[in-house]
């Protein structure tokens, strides 16, 4: 209802998803784009994907041909054929940087870490960061849940956001993070674009990316604006491959970080308690 009455307003700027775009433009009364100059595709990368290629060719189809369009992405696609899906007219290209690269004001790290043991790590290294804005990264939408529960059972203010939550659930644990109601949230690659989230100190890649580029978003949620961050891995022996190919994309060695096992292990007993009940 929020939005409907913005929009009743007639505004200039109309920021969202192609699929809730397109909801309005069935169901919103008076909601229209036929008088469109620009069109703002950011993150084009990932919209001109087949995922969104329904939603995205029937809003194509409703605006006016004579437009402005830009498209926007940190890696942007070279297949002709998804971008003559955006009806690109003599198009001129702005290259930044051709080279995928942090920031100068983000400290990197990564732990080698036995695979059975990456959660002792991790809760050895949220011990040495307590009240940090906390994001963590993992695969799947099962191990967000799995280990905000955890980390939660352990006394830490943990949530998770993942795609498999309703977007009303989404924005409401995103809200609580950025509130600081929470300070840790858990999350897949669906958060590492697209978001500026204050104030977030710290980005944990508790699994590895297995496309290096992820990598470069992920970290980029944090150090931003100017602002320090840091970015922690947790490299099992699976993933050492990924995170190789990680540094070469980089044209950099990450440091990598030590600690004392037998203290980090003392920690296993407790934490396979709090995921039993987890589970």
């Amino acid at each position: 209802m929020q939005q409907v009455l913005s929009i009743a307003k007639r505004p200039h700027i109309v920021v969202g998803t192609p699929g809730r775009l397109l909801d309005h433009l069935k169901d919103t009364k008076g909601f229209s784009l036929t008088k469109l100059k620009y069109l703002v595709l950011d993150e084009a990368n990932k919209l001109l994907n087949l995922e969104f290629k329904e939603s995205l060719d029937e809003i194509l189809n409703v605006i006016p041909k004579e437009r402005i369009t830009y498209l926007f992405s940190a890696t942007m696609t070279k297949k002709v054929s998804k971008l003559q899906r955006a009806c690109l007219r003599n198009p001129v290209k702005v290259l930044v940087s051709s080279k995928y690269s942090t920031v100068d004001t983000l400290k990197e790290e990564w732990y080698f870490v036995p695979a059975d043991y990456k959660d002792c790590y991790l809760v050895h290294v949220l011990n040495e960061l307590p009240g940090s804005m906390t994001m963590i990264f993992v695969w799947t939408c099962e191990s967000t849940r799995l280990l905000a529960l955890t980390l939660r059972n352990l006394g830490f203010k943990a949530l998770s956001i993942s795609g498999q939550m309703s977007q009303d659930k989404r924005l409401g644990a995103l809200n609580k993070f950025k509130a600081k109601e929470f300070n840790i949230l858990i999350c897949t690659d669906v958060a590492s674009r697209g978001l500026d989230i204050q104030g977030v100190d710290v980005v944990m890649n508790y699994d590895i990316p297995m496309n290096s580029k992820d990598y470069v978003h992920r970290v980029g949620r944090t150090a931003r604006a100017g602002q320090s961050g840091y970015a922690v891995s947790f490299v099992n022996q699976y993933e050492s491959l990924w995170f190789k190919m990680i540094e070469a994309l980089l044209g950099k060695e990450i440091p990598v970080r030590t600690a004392d096992a037998d203290e980090i292990l003392i920690l296993r007993e407790h934490i396979s308690d709090s995921k039993r009940i987890a589970l």
